[in-house]
């Protein structure tokens, strides 16, 4: 479950293109656009295992595999797959801490599917597979270090949680339940079987929750970005303003089943992406 280009909560779909994270980076130059779709390719790559129905050994191997072409390139023996990430690692310092973290992320569903994480596994979760995606990318938009740091943190999580929320039946297909346990348990909803918790009439009230905690990351992030020049954060502003558009779009809705999924329509996506790049 990572940033969305992606879904379902972490997939990284079957194309950039159409995708909010393909819009967010047409705008960029080249080099920048470049590191930016590998940064995407490698997510995306990591994730198809995760979210694959091979058996669990298998993936945990292959998720290592990609831990040992990571050290590979920060020791300037890229493999064939990762060669043509040289420049970016160069150019725009990106960690190899960063990658890591997401593959770490990716890897908390591989061993059993994950079911209601108490809050600080939840974070520690949003932090890998979303705020680490986040590290490498404003590294390359060119924000100072300690404010592009800041701003994976807050805007990962609220992409994160915004992502988790959208996708509670999805996920609950798939084995999985986001939700933090401390909410469920006040809410008095002990199960943790995903199928069952998604029919509870108490699942708006724990939504709730999660809404707000989303929002106060949105205004946080809002307000780091608000320090820098346009040109500088167009790219997160559009995935910020695309992401507070299906937050409030989810809001409207309501969390009592059954849950119609929902979309921003290309007229908003649109006046998105002409607001933040353009205007």
């Amino acid at each position: 479950m990572t940033l969305q280009a992606a879904a379902p909560s972490t997939n990284y779909g079957t194309t950039a293109s159409g995708s909010s994270f393909y819009a967010a980076m047409r705008i960029l130059p080249r080099a920048q656009r470049d590191a930016m779709f590998q940064i995407y390719s490698f997510c995306r790559q990591v994730d198809d295992i995760a979210d694959s129905d091979g058996p669990r050994p298998e993936r945990l191997k292959a998720l290592q595999q990609w831990r040992d072409d990571i050290d590979a390139l920060y020791r300037a023996n890229p493999p064939p797959r990762l060669r043509d990430y040289v420049a970016s690692v160069k150019k725009f310092g990106l960690q190899r801490e960063d990658f890591l973290a997401i593959i770490d992320g990716m890897e908390m569903d591989v061993p059993q599917e994950i079911r209601a994480p108490d809050i600080a596994t939840l974070d520690l979760y949003c932090d890998r597979v979303a705020s680490a995606v986040g590290r490498l990318s404003v590294r390359v938009f060119g924000l100072p270090t300690d404010d592009g740091i800041l701003l994976a943190h807050h805007l990962g999580r609220a992409l994160q949680l915004t992502n988790i929320l959208r996708d509670i039946d999805e996920d609950a297909g798939l084995g999985r339940l986001y939700l933090p346990r401390e909410e469920l348990e006040k809410n008095g909803i002990t199960s943790t079987d995903p199928l069952r918790v998604a029919g509870e009439p108490a699942l708006p009230k724990v939504c709730a929750a999660l809404i707000e905690r989303a929002r106060a990351h949105f205004i946080e992030a809002d307000r780091v970005m608000a320090r820098h020049p346009r040109g500088v954060v167009r790219a997160p502003r559009i995935m910020s303003k695309y992401y507070q558009a299906i937050l409030q779009l989810l809001i409207g809705r309501g969390f009592a089943a059954p849950r119609a999924p929902v979309r921003v329509n290309k007229v908003v996506r649109l006046a998105i992406v002409l607001r933040y790049a353009f205007i």
